[in-house]
């Protein structure tokens, strides 16, 4: 069959980008992009491009020019289902926090959600294909509830994980490293396979494009961001040791990137690592690895998860030890919530963690982020439990420009690399900070020596 309607169930960071971008690169298939939220659809149909639900650059270009075009959102899933040649399971797929696997393994409801309700609409052939995230494994388990039906609609189930780091991700899509299509390597699976193959086709060269079983497809995905994860906590774990001699962590970074076997990506140290996908997928690396005996590399994989939570609390107690061991009462200030610079998605990111730490120790923390709002704060705040969320509304404040958010502070840490905090005019918020002024850089973007000059007592990453 040639695919001429694809639906995409999941209007979120992965579902909306994504279809976003086919609908613009293959003008000649009709894209519907479902989703039970109501307001977030809205907000993808809002004529007001600012008010898009996920902020990414580039990507209000890309849906001014394919909405209305043959990109379509809407909530009427069944319609969407119906007329679908091809349908994409893009739903969140988070850790469990219920039940066997409590904490590690990957929370499939949504999608199995998904695929009964896939089931119970078709009335003709469909490909389904992931683009969740998803533990080994889970496409045979896709395939079992389809074909169950008894309506005699055939089904070929696909594995295409994304790859797309939130901030790069429209260009990640546009440029892709490479595209990753698993399926069964039967007659009618191969030819499924290649009907998503020639989509990408429309803009990604072929030889960046590769084929696998859906098994080692599903695999990859965790696999490849255990490795990133690893490689960021480790270079973070090099950090606590330099901090306490005469290295310098960044001196470090780059000799060992050097090394043309080990290379210079994501030795970057920071405050520690975000994001819906790393930590989600380790756990659920960790999980698999258990469930099938292997202990020794669950506890492997499990380390780079500790270290990652060790360097977030390391830090926030750096930022108490400094203020003579006490923060009752005292102002301090965070600048950056989200994970990553140019994003909105605050999921999992250290400014949650860091927070937390403070607020039970009896601070008042001031937050200036550029996109993330009071409410999603709030909500991450809530989302850990630690306390009662009036406790947390009590101790949160919003601020819309930085200024304020640093005014008459005991400290600032920087959580987020957000460009603009280079930028500041870090005098003007020296004059009004309260001295000792502390300033505790996070993503060490800053110049150290020269706030030094200005007065500033400077704590960086890594840094002695």
């Amino acid at each position: 069959m040639d695919i001429k309607n694809i639906c995409c169930i999941g209007a979120g960071y992965v579902g909306g980008p994504t279809m976003a971008v086919i609908a613009l690169k293959c003008k000649h298939i009709h894209v519907n992009v479902v989703d039970i939220n109501e307001s977030r659809i809205d907000a993808w149909n809002d004529e007001n491009l600012d008010n898009l639900p996920i902020y990414e650059p580039g990507l209000a270009d890309v849906v001014s020019e394919a909405r209305g075009r043959n990109l379509f959102f809407t909530t009427d899933i069944d319609k969407g289902i119906k007329d679908a040649d091809m349908i994409f399971i893009a739903v969140n797929t988070p850790t469990k926090t219920y039940g066997e696997g409590k904490g590690q393994a990957a929370d499939l409801k949504y999608v199995e959600l998904c695929a009964r309700k896939i089931a119970e609409v078709s009335k003709s052939d469909k490909i389904v294909v992931e683009k969740s995230t998803l533990p080994v494994r889970t496409a045979e388990a896709v395939k079992t509830i389809l074909d169950k039906t008894g309506t005699g609609v055939n089904f070929e189930v696909l594995s295409n994980p994304e790859f797309l780091a939130e901030g790069t991700a429209i260009n990640d899509l546009f440029k892709s490293d490479r595209v990753l299509i698993g399926g069964d390597q039967t007659e009618s699976g191969k030819l499924a396979i290649n009907k998503l193959v020639e989509i990408y086709e429309n803009w990604i060269p072929r030889e960046k494009i590769y084929t696998t079983n859906v098994w080692s497809s599903e695999l990859s995905k965790l696999v490849a961001n255990a490795f990133l994860a690893q490689r960021i906590s480790s270079i973070n774990s090099i950090s606590a040791l330099c901090e306490v001699t005469e290295a310098d962590v960044e001196e470090v970074s780059k000799a060992i990137g050097m090394d043309s076997r080990i290379g210079s990506k994501f030795l970057k140290s920071s405050v520690g690592f975000g994001g819906s996908c790393f930590q989600k997928d380790i756990l659920n690396l960790v999980y698999i690895a258990k469930s099938l005996g292997l202990n020794e590399v669950a506890e492997y994989w499990h380390q780079v998860i500790k270290i990652n939570n060790y360097q977030k609390i390391r830090f926030a107690k750096n930022i108490m030890k400094s203020l003579f061991n006490t923060v009752s009462g005292k102002k301090i200030s965070l600048l950056g919530w989200a994970f990553k610079k140019n994003t909105n998605d605050s999921r999992e990111s250290a400014a949650i963690y860091i927070a937390d730490y403070l607020i039970e120790n009896g601070a008042e923390i001031h937050v200036y982020d550029p996109k993330v709002t009071y409410s999603r704060m709030l909500s991450d705040l809530n989302g850990l439990g630690t306390r009662i969320s009036d406790k947390n509304r009590e101790n949160l404040f919003y601020h819309d420009t930085p200024l304020p958010a640093c005014s008459k502070s005991h400290a600032i840490a920087i959580l987020t690399e957000w460009d603009e905090f280079k930028t500041y005019n870090w005098q003007e918020i020296f004059d009004s900070s309260i001295k000792p002024a502390k300033l505790f850089d996070g993503r060490n973007i800053l110049d150290k020596k020269k706030l030094e000059a200005i007065g500033y007592e400077v704590y960086s990453i890594g840094k002695s």
